[in-house]
């Protein structure tokens, strides 16, 4: 890079802009060549280094991503109408499915943002039944209102960037935003593990963005703090802080943080002693009092019975009370005082709030002015280095541990800006690569803090509500009082009717999220459930085993610690592996496209779906012409720790459908992680139920035979990376049981072979019945077996070995034609594999 102004002019004018289908930029090409220690794991690296940028959910950013759980997914939840979760219907009765936000040829990026409030998520949630998107995400602004711009996807061509960085590390595509709402609350989880002051059911929660003069004012722990006890060094970087404005025009856009950086909010941190707020504040002292002489003037020139005459008093009224405050705030926050602060809290201010004063530009903008195909453009973008400091510190040696970043509104992603941030990242990973020796000892995450108001096919795994038993269960010692938000209480607490609801906190659903890091290549997907919280848990693993130093964020509840990983399921350690090579083409290639969208035409790539193409969707998915689809092809998946099962039948008095769900802990130990489900019922308006099961346990359930048309039972359970379970039928079922499990190794039985064994016991002496298994996806012949009590032919073994471990069959018993079981998954043998064949479109 020539100049440091060259990175913001690449990020205007270069990003995200070639319509070719494969582009590596230098910044990945380089950290893919670049090879750790032979031996050497993720616990050899020294520094941490994490963005969380703005406002994207998974399908909306790899929906089309080779590998993911994306359009291509098989095993999608089905809608109340018995639609596939694509099939979304307004109150028009219109339907729509994803359609193709083209970044090139529209201006969709350049159309704002869509509606991510807590109502507006809990509302497109619906209690689970996942098909209000429509509807609650109709966006304010008039001219698009009609669009459905909540089911708007971007491809490879789009986002280049992004996509090279997936190609080249590891894309976490079971990663979950931790709160179903906007992006406070889940920046509040990302730097403290929780969004309340307490860690009760019902205190306060902070479940919408807070108001513009939250600095200061918030008093729980934060994970800095942890890493600051323990002596750990860390930093948060950003140009500048938010706190104080002072920006006009598009200053702050470019030079401010966006409210990005938590920490501000927490009174521990002081961030009024900062420079900024403290110019404001002598503003204020400067321009105040003229004003309220000028609104006083005016008052005594009005008659008593003037009508302008009270709300002028009471704008002075509010000047004064501001100006009494400004006075009040210098005073307690001058420089002589800061000096007075304990030594911690100095530390936390001066690292929290690293900026870059050093650069001589850094609140300055000035224009860019280019050629559009003969129209003159011209727009301001920052004259200094936006990494100034974090640039610094790692060409002198200072990187510290962990290092968070912000970006400026236009750096940040959000859809109130275009995709700049994707050179923001870029130019990050550009910094962290040009020195080899800091690349090979760091890890780089880089994820987003929630959906905004874009659509992602999978329910979101939450917490039931602990008063309800209608929304499901959780093992014992898990509260799930503290994850779900009681409805009595938001109103107690003001909010309108309009706004208040009720439900869990989160999950939230799902966000992007990428890590890059010597022991992460390979273009792996790692499907383990992870949220904000993780990120946390990982910090604190890695700091246990490198360190030794047990820096715990007691913030987390256990229901996510039972439901979320720790990332360490990302990283393998390297032994001299090869990088996978990649195509790189030149980066050069790159024009002027972000700003020139700003000036196409709107999107058109939707459209209301016909009866016709509504059924070939939910017929034939993966080939159906309406539905995009992913990228052909298999991704390296990583090896996760679930051992997992689901099953179900009548009960003795065949009144009642009994459920049970299981996360065994046998074959990965005190690596089994537990596991959240989500179980529902395809026809009708009942809400889902949400099941959370420690590792090592059981939780049963029961469903009325009543509850279903015609008391034909239909149940379906969902878990992590492609977990399925469909059970169906009636009280007139044969009287068998029927298991999936996974086969053990028979020479190292706490090892798993990775094929299944179905088990099928009569539970009547004399009854025989035939029974077809039918692969429903990997093309493996039908099976018939007839057998009755006591048979050993009920043991059958299924072989996965040609479909790396991944099984979706049905068994049926012939004269039981409302009878069905349906299994489907990925067995985990604690080994990597690869991704799902039939969602890539490989011939087995």
């Amino acid at each position: 890079m020539d100049t440091r102004r060259d990175f913001l002019k690449k990020a205007i004018l270069l990003s995200g802009t070639t319509g070719l289908s494969s582009v590596l930029p230098n910044s990945v090409r380089r950290a893919v060549a670049i090879n750790p220690q032979p031996g050497s794991t993720y616990l050899d690296a020294e520094h941490i280094v994490i963005l969380m940028q703005e406002n994207r959910s998974f399908d909306h950013t790899f929906g089309t991503l080779k590998g993911v759980r994306g359009f291509n997914d098989p095993r999608a939840v089905k809608l109340p109408n018995n639609n596939l979760v694509w099939l979304q219907s307004g109150k028009s009765g219109d339907t729509f499915i994803p359609f193709h936000f083209d970044i090139k040829n529209t201006k969709a990026t350049w159309m704002g943002s869509t509606p991510h409030s807590r109502s507006s998520q809990v509302d497109a949630w619906n209690n689970g039944r996942h098909d209000n998107w429509i509807s609650s995400k109709r966006v304010w602004d008039k001219r698009y209102a009609d669009i459905p711009l909540t089911m708007g996807y971007y491809n490879r061509e789009d986002i280049p960037f992004y996509y090279a960085m997936a190609d080249a590390f590891t894309v976490c595509d079971h990663n979950f935003c931790s709160a179903m709402t906007s992006t406070n609350p889940n920046r509040l989880f990302f730097w403290t593990g929780t969004l309340r002051e307490e860690q009760e059911s019902h205190s306060k929660a902070y479940m919408r963005n807070l108001s513009n003069d939250r600095w200061g004012v918030l008093r729980f722990d934060t994970f800095p703090e942890r890493l600051e006890a323990a002596g750990i060094s860390w930093k948060f970087y950003q140009n500048d802080i938010d706190c104080g404005g002072g920006f006009t025009g598009e200053e702050r856009a470019w030079l401010a943080n966006f409210g990005c950086n938590p920490l501000e909010w927490f009174a521990n941190y002081h961030v009024k002693f900062s420079a900024r707020y403290l110019q404001g504040l002598q503003k204020q002292l400067a321009s105040l009092p003229g004003e309220i002489q000028e609104l006083q003037r005016t008052a005594t020139s009005l008659s008593a019975d003037d009508p302008r005459l009270e709300k002028i008093r009471q704008s002075i009224s509010k000047k004064e009370q501001v100006l009494s405050s400004a006075k009040k705030d210098l005073s307690e926050y001058s420089r002589d005082a800061f000096r007075k602060l304990p030594a911690k809290d100095q530390s936390l201010y001066e690292r929290a709030f690293t900026i870059n004063s050093g650069d001589p530009y850094f609140h300055n903008v000035a224009p860019l002015t280019y050629q559009d195909n003969g129209v003159s453009r011209q727009l301001d973008i920052p004259k200094g280095d936006v990494l100034y400091q974090f640039r610094k510190d790692v060409e002198e040696g200072h990187l510290p541990a962990v290092s968070w970043l912000a970006g400026a509104q236009n750096l940040s992603d959000h859809p109130s800006a275009p995709w700049y941030g994707s050179l923001y990242a870029s130019e990050i990973l550009d910094i962290l690569t040009k020195n080899p020796e800091v690349w090979k000892k760091t890890i780089f995450i880089v994820t987003f803090d929630e959906n905004d108001g874009y659509f992602d096919h999978i329910p979101p795994f939450v917490a039931p509500n602990p008063k309800d038993p209608q929304t499901g269960k959780c093992s014992a010692g898990i509260d799930a009082g503290v994850e779900y938000i009681y409805l009595e209480d938001e109103l107690s607490e003001g909010m309108s009717k309009r706004e208040a609801r009720g439900g869990p906190i989160g999950l939230g659903f799902r966000v992007p999220m990428v890590v890059a890091s010597p022991w992460s290549r390979g273009g792996q997907v790692c499907s383990q459930i992870f949220d904000h919280t993780s990120t946390l848990q990982f910090l604190e693993t890695f700091f246990q085993k490198k360190l030794g130093k047990n820096v715990k964020e007691t913030n987390i509840s256990t229901w996510r610690r039972t439901v979320c990983g720790d990332l360490t399921s990302v990283f393998n350690p390297y032994n001299n592996e090869k990088p996978v090579q990649l195509p790189f083409l030149n980066r050069e290639s790159f024009i002027e496209k972000i700003y020139n969208a700003k000036f196409k035409k709107e999107p058109a790539d939707y459209k209301p779906l016909t009866d016709k193409e509504i059924k070939e969707v939910n017929e034939h998915p993966l080939s159906a012409a309406v539905l995009p689809g992913q990228e052909k092809g298999i991704s390296p998946a990583c090896a996760i720790p679930y051992e997992l099962y689901a099953e179900g039948g009548l009960s003795d008095d065949k009144k009642n459908f009994t459920l049970m769900v299981k996360a065994h802990n046998k074959i990965f130990g005190e690596r089994a992680s537990g596991s959240a489900f989500h179980t529902y019922i395809p026809q009708g308006n009942t809400p889902a139920r949400a099941y959370t099961v420690a590792a090592g346990d059981q939780l049963s359930d029961t469903f009325a035979l009543d509850l279903f048309e015609d008391n034909q039972y239909h149940v379906c359970v969902n878990g992590p990376n492609g977990f399925f379970r469909e059970f169906k039928g009636n009280a007139s079922d044969p009287l068998l049981t029927i298991a999936c499990e996974y086969e053990r190794s028979r020479n190292l039985l706490k090892k798993l072979s990775g094929n299944i064994v179905i088990k099928i016991n009569s539970l009547k002496p004399g009854n025989a019945y035939t029974v077809e298994i039918t692969d429903n996806a990997y093309k493996n012949k039908p099976l018939i077996k007839t057998f009755a009590a006591g048979d050993n032919e009920g043991h059958i073994v299924l072989n996965l070995t040609k479909s790396f471990c991944w099984y979706d069959f049905t068994v049926k018993v012939k004269t039981y034609e409302n009878f069905e079981r349906r299994y489907a998954g990925h067995v985990e043998t604690g080994k990597n594999s690869f991704s799902d064949p039939l969602m890539g479109g490989v011939t087995i």
